[in-house]
């Protein structure tokens, strides 16, 4: 995904048309809910414990939210953003380091 973000923007740029790709980490959403229950299901753990896993796995000790990564695609699609191309977004709670 980052060398198809790059070669777009390579492509593009010349148009003003920018590419940048945001990577995400775990969120908490509706998707992992159901991830959560079906771990929890197959290793006959509580979910609350499943989900604490998930938490302690990210550096920052939380999940992130929906509404974090959609306030950087905001940015990136904003005016104030006009000149960001080709640019890779760790949105990954520290996951990546």
């Amino acid at each position: 995904m980052i060398g198809l973000t790059k070669a777009v923007a390579d492509e593009f740029i010349r148009r003003g048309i920018r590419a940048n790709a945001i990577c995400p980490g775990t969120v908490d959403s509706p998707s992992l809910d159901g991830r959560i229950a079906t771990l929890a299901k197959q290793t006959g753990r509580t979910e609350a414990a499943v989900r604490k896993d998930f938490e302690d796995r990210q550096p920052l000790g939380r999940l992130g939210t929906p509404m974090e990564i959609a306030m950087l695609a905001v940015y990136l699609a904003s005016d104030e953003a006009s000149f960001v191309t080709g640019s890779v977004y760790m949105a990954d709670g520290g996951f990546s380091l």
